[in-house]
């Protein structure tokens, strides 16, 4: 049974490879772009704050539960990451977010040009790690494969923070309908991407490589509702994190669904208070109340559970030869997903 213990040193071998990268280009004249690439991605000495590394571990752990060792699947798992970080800095941007992590965002200390480029820099990076799977012996052919499956990861990425960013411009145009659509391109892309990945790199079958893909879209689906509940009833010494999605205004799936299923008043009183600059604790829990009301709890738990449970079958069907490892992503799902 793989522990605690081997899922930190899974992570401590990411950060190594992603520091690799980042080391084999520094220079004394880009010292500093290089030192803000350190600093976003927590890696900048014993006061950085990372994440938590999710989404390789997943890819990591889908390649040792086919083909045991995780060492092999490094790089890719490192390009993951740091592709997963260009994003988070140009979103930080887009969003105006000043904090990452519950420290100040990258473009609040050097600026928005800055940070840009550091963003760019990052997605350049992740490329760069994807090259070192030919040092270790894996087909030209397959790194192809990886690279086109990144690229496409990458676009949709791209693809839902438009979506996002014109849902957010545009008020009502956004949709359950397309709240799906935008969630599914811009978390479980990344996610599916991350897992798929590791199985491809692990084995040729192409129906166990398509079983994980599937596992990890649904994984991203789930992972994402859920967040999406703890973002307005979630309990912040549980969490880590004060449910402020509300205050925040974001419409996320609970606030879409209200919004098309509430009464004519509700609807219109919850439309009133999104619209405020800084909606008051009271009208916080107003349009909480109003949520409670439609059912947007239960049908967003719902989804997240029917998503949690397509995952958990896609991964029973991909038939690993390593329990261990495949243990370790069913305990992952069910710990995470606490809808």
């Amino acid at each position: 049974m793989l522990t605690q213990t081997d899922l930190q040193a899974m992570i401590a071998d990411t950060e190594a490879e992603i520091l690799r990268v980042v080391d084999e280009v520094d220079a004394p004249a880009t010292r500093e772009l290089y030192d803000m690439v350190r600093y976003h991605m927590g890696l900048d000495g014993p006061a950085g704050v990372s994440g938590k590394r999710l989404r390789p571990l997943l890819g990591l752990l889908a390649y040792a539960s086919i083909a045991g060792d995780h060492a092999r699947a490094l790089p890719g798992a490192a390009a993951v990451e740091l592709g997963h970080n260009f994003s988070l800095v140009h979103d930080d941007i887009e969003d105006r977010d000043i904090e990452r992590r519950h420290r100040a965002a990258l473009w609040t200390i050097f600026g928005v040009g800055q940070a840009i480029n550091a963003g760019d820099t990052l997605f350049v990076l992740s490329r760069l790690a994807l090259h070192r799977l030919s040092d270790l012996g894996f087909s030209d052919s397959k790194v192809l494969r990886l690279f086109r499956l990144y690229d496409r990861t990458c676009l949709a990425l791209c693809e839902g923070q438009f979506l996002d960013l014109w849902g957010a411009e545009r008020g009502d145009r956004m949709t359950v309908e397309r709240y799906f659509d935008m969630i599914g391109r811009k978390t479980a892309a990344l996610i599916a991407a991350s897992i798929e990945a590791g199985a491809m790199l692990a084995t040729d079958d192409q129906a166990v490589v398509d079983a994980y893909r599937r596992f990890g879209w649904a994984l991203g689906l789930a992972f994402q509702l859920n967040d999406d509940l703890l973002g307005i009833w979630g309990i912040e010494q549980e969490t880590g994190k004060e449910p402020s999605d509300l205050a925040k205004r974001k419409r996320t799936l609970p606030v879409l669904y209200a919004l098309e299923h509430a009464s004519a008043e509700d609807a219109g009183r919850l439309r009133e208070i999104l619209a405020r600059e800084d909606p008051t604790t009271d009208e916080v829990a107003e349009a909480r109340a109003i949520l409670d009301r439609t059912g947007a709890g239960e049908y967003t738990r719902h989804e997240a559970r029917r998503y949690r449970d397509e995952a958990l079958d896609a991964l029973d069907l991909a038939g690993v030869v390593q329990g261990a490892a495949r243990d370790r992503l069913r305990d992952i799902i069910v710990g995470a997903i606490s809808a």
